[in-house]
């Protein structure tokens, strides 16, 4: 299996751009928020056991098998996103899936734009494990903008 690094910084190198990066910034939570929120609505388990917690936990056990440190932000990240989840579920019922899929839309066509300004094909085409890096670079971009520990081996040194 692939280090957090080796992940981090094949992930950086098409994503090197400013406008890209700001497009990412803006564009992969919210993709990560319309496939939650598309998987919420997927009427398979009761209450909080459903579609959206069982894939919540597989991506956060992969996330520490790579780094404990960014999986507890993004345990506290998958947390806050599911209340707000949730809410929308309550208040919008089965219309949720709607709103997800027209997100899910509008904010590829954003990652898009962004990697025709880089000039630079997205990630996710050479490795599908690629849409799981992008929301947890940010994190760790996140994290070294405040100086925490991102679990880096180059931290220990």
């Amino acid at each position: 299996m692939k280090r957090l690094e080796d992940w981090l910084d094949e992930y950086t190198v098409s994503h090197r751009n400013p406008t890209n990066k700001l497009l990412h910034w803006i564009c992969v939570p919210l993709i990560a928020l319309a496939i939650a929120a598309a998987l919420k609505v997927i009427p398979w388990g009761h209450g909080d056991l459903n579609a959206l917690t069982v894939v919540g936990v597989l991506v956060l056990l992969y996330y520490f098998r790579l780094s404990w440190r960014l999986a507890l932000g993004m345990t506290g990240v998958f947390l806050l996103a599911y209340w707000l989840i949730a809410s929308l579920h309550a208040a919008m019922g089965l219309n949720l899936l709607w709103l997800a899929i027209g997100v899910f839309v509008v904010a590829w066509i954003g990652q898009f734009i962004g990697h025709h300004v880089e000039k630079a094909r997205p990630s996710f085409f050479k490795d599908l494990q690629f849409l799981l890096i992008g929301p947890l670079w940010l994190l760790d971009a996140a994290y070294r903008k405040m100086a925490l520990p991102t679990g880096r081996r180059a931290e220990a040194h």
